[in-house]
């Protein structure tokens, strides 16, 4: 499984992400913010600060986290089908 390395914080709820692999690209979470966790994520002071916690994964000081390995299929299978 891969492991987000760094991630910053885009305009318009969007994250740039890079993994262990040297992947990287740009994710968008503005229709994905809803829900109890998400949900305070729409806050743009709130959604700065996001890390990369100890098992690679995106996450908030909330407990808001997304999983690795979904987010580097969404970042790979794009560029893979390119080519």
């Amino acid at each position: 499984m891969q492991r987000a390395i760094s991630v910053h914080p885009l305009e318009d709820y969007r994250l740039s992400i890079t993994f262990d692999d040297g992947t990287q690209g740009e994710v968008a979470l503005r229709e994905r913010l809803f829900g109890p966790v998400f949900e305070p994520l729409r806050d743009p002071a709130v959604f700065r600060q996001v890390f990369v916690d100890d098992f690679g994964a995106i996450a908030w000081p909330n407990g808001a986290d997304l999983a690795p390995d979904a987010l580097y299929e969404r970042l790979r299978v794009p560029a893979e089908s390119a080519s």
